[in-house]
């Protein structure tokens, strides 16, 4: 009887793998700023490396487009050779047997698209567009563009207030995206070639949780400019644009419809996300800079009138405050709440009672998730989300729909409403739901068909509607704002287009975003207004970095923040979310690799001390 031996990997293929790895890895961390022409061969090269060589497509055809490539970067093609690289890839495309050349030819046909400026720049100015000057990825890639390097060299040093600081030169709800950012920061972070990225809001919760917030002074605003400007709104655009502003030294007056600020931030996110005496801690800092605020002030046609003949510019930031309609059949139904009314009720202390009730909960954005978490505390008996697509399509951060299922919240997918049943006194009786099958990739997610399977009808109590925000824009298309889809229309500077003095940002322009977008919408605003009113003054924070510490290269794994234990935490609106411990912080902010020290080319030579 012949024996079977256990097969194990050679060295080879061990050695192969863990270079295909660490390849990966360089593609998780491609740096903004490279030049894309570039790129793209490189991706070529390892395509047409994976190639099995029995079809000549896939052989022959991807080698002639690395040469047509190669000779872009290099900068010897012609505009004909544009239409050869075009010309090749579909046939590559069309007539390749397996993906491998499917897929790369089609990749090519993307980035010319896409890149089709750097290939021009390449054949008639024979240069690239990228300046391999790469800025520092995780700056880059913050709306704000906070100095996050350096805010974490600070935290390794043990200098909390300092770091606060440096945040508040950029981006004012330190506080706020400490604790609900969605970190687009850590996208590109080159700790990713090694492990993986640095946990960024982790250490800034770290950071506002341990800083001597009454040790930070307020910062000295420029000298009076007797330029008056009106925000309207105050939520996170509205209120960074009034700071920046106000810094400097413009005479800033906000406006704000209901009776507490905040916007989003306080009616759109529950306080065990964010709790509200941290939104205050924020908004505390902000007002003391001497913004005049008035709260409960409705603005229509005749105030928005007034506004632009008493002001210098109007900046409107009215956020995304009205709900959306399913559109099926019985959503007239009693108890079919929207999220954004429930929301915010929350936002004014007002909780609901959910006691005993059967909920449904439809959408798969974060803000479903926090109706079906709000929903739990307020004591139903069951919670459900019925979402019409995947699980791992929904659009909510993974960490909340993680905290969802833990606190018993269950997940109804491939799942489309069709329409709410009533009892005979017109309450909600149950929601038929139509079962779904996965379909092909249209703009970037797979599509949702119906099934052939008949419909069934969910049992429920109560309807909370999550499908998305709109903006209540009406009142000011009377006066003359331009609007597209509700939203309002302005150029690349945030001016309101065909006005004179009115500017816009935040969800009022984009429609339904993330906070850290708004901040640096705020931002950019009060930037262009500043220069729009004849200045250009920059705000600075006078604050010394850290030098580099060479340790930090050997792999190590990432701290991530801990909860409240599911059974305890869905009992009440206390915070979830726990902050790291001093150990965890200093090995965290040690891991960081100092990119505004080394590999960006725009910092060589030694990084800006001074902000």
């Amino acid at each position: 009887m012949s024996r079977l031996l256990v097969e194990k990997p050679g060295k080879a293929q061990v050695t192969s793998e863990a270079i295909s790895r660490g390849f990966t890895q360089r593609i998780m961390a491609n740096p903004p700023g490279v030049c894309p022409v570039d790129l793209q061969l490189a991706y070529l090269k390892v395509c047409h490396a994976q190639t099995c060589g029995k079809c000549v497509p896939c052989r022959v055809g991807l080698e002639k487009l690395e040469v047509l490539l190669e000779k872009v970067v290099n900068n010897e093609a012609v505009m004909d050779t544009l239409t050869l690289i075009q010309h090749t890839a579909k046939n590559i495309m069309y007539s390749a047997d397996c993906a491998i050349g499917f897929e790369t030819a089609r990749m090519i046909l993307t980035g010319l698209e896409g890149f089709e400026e750097d290939y021009i720049s390449h054949i008639t100015k024979h240069r690239c567009t990228g300046t391999f000057e790469q800025p520092i990825p995780c700056v880059t890639l913050c709306p704000a563009h906070v100095d996050i390097p350096g805010y974490i060299a600070l935290a390794n040093a043990g200098r909390h207030t300092d770091a606060l600081r440096l945040i508040r030169k950029d981006n004012p709800f330190a506080t706020a995206c400490a604790l609900i950012c969605e970190h687009p920061c850590e996208a590109k972070c080159r700790r990713n070639m090694i492990d993986r990225s640095i946990n960024i809001r982790g250490l800034k919760r770290y950071i506002v949780d341990n800083a001597s917030v009454e040790e930070i002074p307020t910062p000295l605003c420029e000298e009076a400019t007797g330029k008056r400007i009106a925000v309207v709104g105050s939520g996170p655009s509205g209120l960074t644009a009034a700071y920046f502003l106000r810094l400097m030294g413009h005479e800033v007056t906000v406006y704000e419809e209901k009776a507490r600020l905040g916007g989003m931030l306080r009616y759109g996110i529950p306080n065990y996300r964010f709790p509200r005496e941290r939104l205050q801690e924020d908004i505390d800092a902000i007002l003391a800079t001497g913004i005049e605020v008035h709260t409960n002030s409705g603005i229509g046609k005749e105030e928005l009138e007034r506004f632009v003949k008493e002001y210098d510019a109007v900046y409107l930031a009215i956020g995304a405050h009205a709900d959306k309609k399913l559109g099926l059949p019985g959503e007239d139904a009693e108890n079919v709440i929207s999220a954004v009314a429930m929301l915010r009720a929350i936002g004014d202390e007002e909780y609901p009672d959910f006691t005993g009730k059967k909920v449904m909960v439809i959408g798969g954005g974060n803000v479903a998730m926090d109706c079906a978490r709000t929903a739990i505390r307020a004591h139903a008996e069951r919670v459900s989300i019925v979402y019409r697509r995947r699980q791992d399509d929904m659009t909510a951060l993974r960490d909340e729909i993680e905290g969802a299922i833990a606190e018993g919240v269950e997940l109804v997918t491939l799942a489309a409403p069709k329409r709410i049943e009533k009892d005979d006194e017109g309450k909600v009786k149950g929601l038929w739901i139509q079962p779904q099958r996965i379909g092909k990739v249209k703009n970037g997610r797979p599509a949702p068909m119906d099934a052939n399977k008949p419909e069934v009808c969910l049992e429920c109590d109560i309807i909370l509607v999550a499908v998305g925000q709109d903006v209540n824009s009406g009142s000011f298309a009377e006066y003359g704002v331009p609007v597209s889809k509700n939203c309002f229309v302005t150029d690349q500077t945030g001016k309101v287009v065909d006005t004179d003095k009115l500017f816009a940002g935040g969800e009022c322009v984009s429609g339904p975003a993330t906070v850290i977008k708004a901040i640096g919408n705020g931002k950019v605003a009060a930037a262009n207004i500043d220069e729009f009113l004849g200045f250009e003054h920059v705000i600075t924070c006078d604050i010394d970095i850290p030098a580099p510490i060479l340790n930090n290269k050997s792999p190590r794994g990432r701290a991530n923040l801990g909860e409240r234990e599911a059974w305890e935490r869905k009992q009440d609106f206390e915070s979830v979310e726990m902050t790291m411990s001093e150990e965890d912080a200093y090995a965290e902010s040690g891991r960081c690799l100092r990119c505004d020290y080394h590999g960006c080319a725009s910092f060589r030579g030694g990084r800006v001390d001074k902000w």
